[in-house]
């Protein structure tokens, strides 16, 4: 038998998980709950699992964009119950990077999360619709204490290599150590039997399937289409920095991997034939902007433009026709050189903007 004090610690600790669970929100005019704690996504999931209703995750770090809900509404079509995760992860940040700026719009992300689920309500089309919202701290996610951004951090972490060492992992090295870490905490909090990514970032789209495929972790790994502007740029979170100016010129990236693309469509493999055409792109629109004036011209830096092998990203010199192949790049969008009377620069003053895209080129039939 346990002696008394220690009985009384258990069930203090027993009710105050009691309390946390039993205080969950839910969002205006809505059925969606708001859950900020483990205890009470665990107390949540229990019952559908006894029940065999299928979970679809959507782990985002808000800002939500009509990428976002395009994942959403796919979770929606093929699960029971949808939980949208909503969490600016630290650790995906590297200590210079824009942690402090990024945009939070916590009050816009739920009014868009309720007409969502309004619309899914009214179409009756889907399976099932948004049950809850996943909105930890960092305290709560990381209960052993943040462990910290810099690459020598120590702490507990999940870490996929080597796909993850290159591309954005060899710019951003503790970037995918990030991704991974958090991924398994949501996947093992809330145990979805789907979890949704968009395509535009495809890296990390490999880094989690090799993750779920190497721990054996019993969740399918859906990845959907890149949603894109009218232009071809796609959605992302970050383009609110980008400014009237930059936002015009952003579509560099976007086109010159088209431009790729379409040299593939023709028949050509080989890797400077495939990249040469996108490099050609981005090098013609760049000499055009640096012949305005600084206070119309826009300037980037490429990072890379990559031509890899689809399961492990290493780049190629050449395109397998059996197995295709991963076209990608990343550019930094540079902050105005010179700002008009009253010009829009963007969200936090128009800092430098990292962009990427990606494209797949498809098997060639035999």
């Amino acid at each position: 038998m346990l002696p008394q004090a220690s009985l009384s610690r258990l069930v203090s600790r027993a009710a105050v998980r009691s309390l946390r669970t039993a205080a969950a929100e839910t969002i205006p005019s809505t059925s969606i709950k708001v859950l900020r704690v483990v205890d009470a996504v665990r107390q949540w999931r229990k019952p559908h699992m006894t029940n065999f209703r299928s979970v679809g995750l959507v782990p985002t770090m808000g800002a939500l964009h009509e990428g976002h809900f395009s994942l959403i509404r796919a979770a929606a079509r093929e699960n029971h119950h949808v939980v949208v995760s909503i969490y600016v992860n630290p650790a995906q940040f590297g200590i210079k990077e824009d942690l402090a700026s990024y945009p939070v719009t916590w009050d816009a992300d739920v009014a868009a999360l309720a007409r969502l689920d309004r619309e899914f309500a009214d179409d009756g089309a889907n399976l099932g619709r948004i049950s809850a919202v996943f909105a930890p701290s960092t305290a709560e996610i990381y209960p052993s204490g943040f462990p910290g951004q810099e690459i020598d951090s120590k702490g507990s972490f999940v870490t996929i290599t080597p796909v993850g060492e290159v591309l954005e992992g060899a710019s951003r090295p503790t970037f995918f150590r990030g991704v991974a870490t958090i991924c398994m905490k949501l996947f093992n909090i809330v145990q979805p039997d789907r979890v949704y990514f968009g395509q535009k970032d495809v890296q990390q789209t490999v880094v989690i399937k090799r993750m779920v495929k190497d721990f054996m972790l019993p969740t399918e790994v859906v990845v959907c289409p890149t949603t894109r502007e009218s232009d071809g740029l796609a959605l992302s979170s970050r383009n609110v920095y980008l400014g009237t100016r930059r936002r015009h010129v952003a579509i560099v990236l976007s086109k010159a991997l088209r431009a790729a693309q379409e040299t593939y469509d023709c028949g050509k493999l080989d890797r400077n034939d495939v990249l040469g055409a996108a490099n050609t792109v981005a090098d013609t629109m760049l000499q055009a902007q640096m012949e305005l004036p600084p206070n119309q011209r826009v300037t980037w830096e490429v990072d890379y433009i990559s031509l890899a092998d689809p399961d492990t990203l290493q780049e190629v010199d050449a395109v397998d026709p059996a197995k295709g192949a991963v076209l990608s790049g990343a550019i930094k969008m540079l902050p105005v050189e010179e700002a008009q009377n009253g010009e829009d620069l963007g969200h936090s003053g128009g800092p430098a903007v990292r962009l990427i895209d990606n494209i797949i080129l498809p098997p060639k039939a035999q």
